[in-house]
């Protein structure tokens, strides 16, 4: 039985690289005219078939017109590169931000990852990136090339104009809606990763730099990575040893506060900003990793216990993350019992059977669960009086709040970069009227998205894949202004000296107004006090 699983698990492993082998050697090759309008109808059927509330933003008149339009532009072969550059703007003007495409690039080996790895810091990740008013600014230069100040701009990339870059790249994704916050935010992280989709992995950059009203050209290669201190000859190696209590500490609070090896950063912090512990401030990277449940439960436990008075959450360039996570914080935020989402919209009672729970598991376990699943699936999709499919979920029932739930002052910080999972929770918070809303409009819709569960397609012909939402996931409370993020009570935009400097003025006027409305507070303390005596 081993020798038979053994040559089972050999085969398997000689088509997966003879598929890449072939998959790599035929990346560039030209597809037919047929082929490429063949992936265009695929596409589009498929999105009519499983994307929910398709014509949200658009009309399907208009959707119709830009994909027949698309099929006429197709009038000679192309590679699978250019066909990616012209069907996914047709995509994105769908304007759903979780609707994404991917085009299909060369597939590395482990052999060639870790050669890769071993060469260093890629020219790209030396520097920290702004995007302000279409132009691309340094805020960090982790290169050795100390002659780049932060401020300074780039002009060019291999001779290419940056304003040319973003301009293009622009087209190639999309925020909930109309909102310009997303894509203006997300182009300094975005930038990178579509130009090695382009051009490939890149072991040196010509830049071009804008600074002190001169320009300066500088060509950065792979950094390689150098040990930050190296033993001297005949030197003892320090080895700091730890007890089994303390290793356990160390894995439980990587465990709890999600931290990163990769950036040495937690990626959920709770910090008190006053001796006294009167002011917190919740900052949430990303709303995945780590034991959230506890975390919460212990920051909210510890201010009750603390007697804190006003609570700064921090959600600024959040993207979202698990539903599930949001849901349970909620529970510590809001005032009363609550309805946290709507039950999810679906397009039909079988679409939701397209993605499973256990699709990454092995084949029998799909043989054996699928049975179970797809029944399961299709007889909790029920169609309302509207016409429309939905499926319940337990966060689309009435909620108690948690024992240890917020009372006092809240305030969130959002901006462009505030999305997906992020901007529901923020929905629920401003609807409610429960916080102070400061910084930027969020890249999230108010009314929801549509992502749940994300299935990737892969078009037939030219291997290019889409990722796409099967659920509307929409919060209890809606705004009548279709199509926007939630607005911020008070507009802060950071401008570029605050990102060199390192200056947060939204979180510097939070506390000045913490302040001013203490001593507002006390002043009408007295004035009662005052009037009482009288």
């Amino acid at each position: 039985m081993k020798k038979y699983i053994s040559l089972a698990v050999i085969s398997l492993l000689f088509i997966q690289c003879t598929s890449t082998k072939y998959h790599n050697e035929h990346i560039n090759d030209l597809i037919t005219e047929k082929d490429l309008k063949s992936d265009v109808d695929f596409t589009y059927n498929k999105l009519q078939r499983l994307q929910p509330k398709l014509y949200w933003y658009i009309s399907k008149k208009e959707l119709d017109y830009k994909f027949d339009s698309l099929k006429t532009t197709i009038t000679k072969p192309m590679s699978s590169f250019e066909f990616y550059k012209k069907i996914t703007p047709v995509i994105t003007s769908i304007r759903q931000g979780h609707l994404s495409v991917s085009p299909s690039f060369k597939i590395l080996s482990k052999t060639e990852k870790k050669a890769l790895k071993d060469k260093g810091i890629g020219p790209f990740s030396q520097f920290d990136f702004q995007v302000v008013n279409d132009k691309l600014y340094v805020t960090k230069n982790k290169s050795d090339n100390k002659s780049i100040l932060p401020g300074a701009e780039v002009v060019s990339i291999n001779n290419k104009k940056v304003s040319d870059l973003i301009h293009d790249y622009n087209s190639l994704f999309t925020s909930d809606g109309h909102n310009k916050t997303f894509k203006q935010k997300r182009m300094s992280f975005m930038l990178p990763t579509f130009y090695t989709n382009e051009n490939g992995v890149q072991d040196s950059i010509q830049y071009s730099f804008k600074q002190n009203d001169s320009l300066k050209a500088i060509c950065i290669n792979r950094k390689k990575i150098v040990p930050s201190k190296t033993k001297r000859e005949g030197e003892k190696e320090t080895v700091v040893k730890l007890d089994s209590k303390q290793k356990k500490i160390i894995k439980n609070n990587k465990s709890v506060y999600g931290y990163n090896e990769l950036t040495k950063t937690n990626n959920r912090e709770l910090k008190f900003m006053e001796p006294d512990s009167s002011i917190a401030l919740l900052k949430i990277k990303h709303f995945n990793l780590g034991n959230s449940s506890r975390f919460y439960e212990e920051s909210f436990g510890k201010l009750q216990l603390n007697k804190t008075k006003t609570l700064i959450i921090d959600l600024r360039n959040n993207t979202g993350g698990e539903l599930k996570e949001i849901a349970n914080l909620y529970r510590y935020l809001s005032d009363s019992t609550f309805v946290f989402i709507e039950p999810f919209e679906v397009t039909s009672k079988t679409s939701l059977i397209k993605k499973t729970p256990f699709n990454k598991a092995p084949l029998v376990a799909k043989v054996l669960m699928m049975p179970l699943y797809a029944p399961f699936s299709y007889f909790s999709v029920h169609k309302a009086d509207n016409g429309n499919y939905y499926t319940s979920n337990s966060h689309s029932k009435i909620k108690p709040i948690s024992k240890n739930a917020f009372k006092g002052k809240m305030y969130v910080m959002i901006n462009g970069s505030t999305f997906s999972a992020a901007s529901i929770l923020s929905s629920n918070l401003k609807g409610s009227k429960r916080a102070t809303f400061v910084g930027e409009e969020t890249g999230g819709g108010y009314n929801g998205t549509v992502a749940g569960i994300m299935p990737v397609l892969k078009l037939p012909h030219s291997k290019i894949k889409v990722t796409i939402g099967l659920m509307v996931v929409a919060p209890f409370y809606k705004t009548k202004i279709e199509g926007r993020g939630i607005f911020p009570d008070k507009e802060i935009l950071p401008t570029l000296n605050d990102y060199i400097g390192g200056k947060d003025p939204e979180l510097n006027w939070i506390l000045e107004d913490i302040k001013k409305n203490a001593v507002i507070n006390s002043e009408n303390q007295k004035v009662k006090t005052i009037t009482l005596n009288q």
